[in-house]
């Protein structure tokens, strides 16, 4: 009997933990929509449950338009906070593999590793805390055509490049969720 009682008391304190968990999944979004009306959020490639850790960030059409933030596009509010960019659902953080303006972001295991440290500042610009001249930005020029949506999803580089007033429009983040 104590034991059906402590498993039904854990049970609900793990649902609780969990729903207060998922409450702090955000996405994180460019605030220039550009050429996009849904916006564009960083997101791991491939499609949603089933996205390619390995092959890096991107930004795409946010998927919050569906209502919700998609899994392949949350971050824990709480790590961003604390200069973690962290995906819970696939339990790796955004990396700055290369610190040089035009390199990609990668994606790895979380471990308080300098190059996965990275700070979105009052001005909204996301910059590796170790490279703070550098800044998270959205490729110019035309969008790729995603696989799928109505209108068709679009899908540009995201990148390190030289924080400027000029590139502003692709450097400027917030979150949501």
């Amino acid at each position: 009997m104590k034991y059906i009682v402590f498993t039904l008391i854990f049970a609900f304190i793990m649902q609780f933990r969990i729903v207060s968990y998922s409450a702090s999944i955000v996405e994180v979004y460019l605030i220039d929509q550009l050429d996009e009306e849904r916006g564009y959020c960083i997101d791991i490639r491939g499609y949603k449950h089933r996205a390619k850790v390995n092959r890096g960030l991107q930004a795409h059409t946010c998927y919050s338009y569906q209502g919700g933030v998609a899994v392949d596009q949350g971050f824990d509010r709480s790590k961003i906070i604390k200069s973690e960019f962290f995906m819970p659902n696939f339990l790796v953080c955004m990396t700055a593999s290369v610190l040089q303006k035009n390199f990609q972001l990668t994606l790895s295991k979380c471990d308080k590793n300098i190059k996965q440290m990275f700070k979105l500042g009052v001005d909204k610009k996301i910059r590796p805390t170790i490279a703070p001249k550098l800044c998270l930005t959205i490729a110019q020029g035309s969008p790729k055509k995603g696989g799928g949506g109505t209108p068709v999803h679009q899908i540009r580089t995201l990148r390190l490049d030289i924080c400027s007033d000029q590139l502003s429009k692709f450097q400027i983040w917030g979150i949501r969720g």
